[in-house]
């Protein structure tokens, strides 16, 4: 669940390995780009955090952020299914 603190929406994913972790980025970077809004990532291994939030509104949460966090978990939604 995504959770709003300190201005951001965040959300940590963790995966199998290092592997799945680079395709869902690779698949949240091509979502992002869509919508043109690039999120605040980061990548450990297997761990992937986000802090979400609209710098062009003053760095605060807005739609945008919550339409792109609807759509990351889509992507993983769809390889967490697809791997089962």
């Amino acid at each position: 669940m995504w959770e709003e603190k300190d201005n951001k929406l965040t959300k940590t994913f963790r995966f199998p390995d290092f592997r799945q972790a680079f395709v869902f980025m690779e698949q949240v970077a091509e979502v992002a780009d869509t919508l043109d809004h690039h999120p605040w990532w980061s990548n450990s291994y297997n761990i992937v955090e986000f802090r979400l939030s609209t710098h062009d509104s003053g760095d605060i949460v807005t739609e945008k952020d919550h339409q792109l966090a609807s759509e990351i978990d889509k992507v993983y939604n769809q390889l967490s299914s697809s791997a089962s």
